[in-house]
């Protein structure tokens, strides 16, 4: 049997991980302020951050795309700074994946912080730990198993994206083909062999993690 091309692999390993990073970053704050908040317009954040899990990804792609042309002011903005287009490149795929597996960071980010309570915060606060000292001495690792839940299924809903990717990236070697793109592209050529070989890795890969993520909140739970 022919070797499958490798490339798509790491290209797709290469986006989640800067795609989780990033998400790591921006999701943090977002899910903090949604479990610490009591404004108004929460519900409608919320609605916000969770529309991913609804929308089709071909809607989303679309007016991604919109958004990613140079007559748009982010397409425009970013081809002034970078001389580049966002469109059809690694860097509008990280943000199209941003956006898409946004929800897969913030939800359970915000279900830990909120099981967590405020009466860890207020002691620590009592002790006179500063607001970053009770943050990392004390939120972060009581929401140890939300962060593990969140950095995992960012990951791997990121590796096993299509749609989006294909509607921002397209099909491009090197450059925006993904696995999922290349798994598309065997079925198109009727290879289903190499089909096989690449969706059976992709298939091993999300019962692994989700299995780990399992086992992990199963042996370290954690107690407030």
């Amino acid at each position: 049997m022919q070797i499958p091309d490798l490339a798509p692999l790491w290209l797709t390993l290469r986006l989640a991980g800067v795609t989780t990073l990033v998400l790591l970053m921006l999701g943090t704050p977002l899910a903090w302020w949604l479990a610490r908040t009591r404004a108004r317009a929460k519900p409608v954040i919320e609605a916000v951050t969770a529309l991913p899990l609804v929308l089709p990804p071909t809607v989303l792609g679309f007016y991604l795309l919109v958004l990613f042309s140079p007559t748009a002011p982010l397409g425009g903005l970013w081809r002034d700074v970078t001389g580049q287009g966002l469109a059809f490149s690694f860097s509008g795929l990280v943000f199209a994946s941003c956006l898409y597996s946004l929800p897969f960071m913030v939800q359970p980010l915000q279900s830990a912080f909120e099981s967590l309570g405020r009466a860890p915060i207020e002691a620590a606060a009592t002790l006179r730990a500063g607001p970053w000292d009770r943050f990392f001495n004390i939120v972060l690792p009581l929401s140890a198993r939300g962060y593990l839940t969140a950095v995992v299924l960012s990951f791997a809903h990121t590796i096993g994206e299509f749609g989006v990717v294909l509607m921002v990236g397209g099909n491009i070697p090197g450059r925006t083909k993904v696995i999922s793109i290349a798994i598309y592209e065997k079925v198109e050529t009727i290879d289903y062999a190499q089909a096989h070989v690449l969706s059976a890795g992709l298939l091993v890969f999300s019962f692994t993690v989700l299995l780990g993520v399992f086992v992990m909140n199963r042996r370290f739970p954690v107690h407030l």
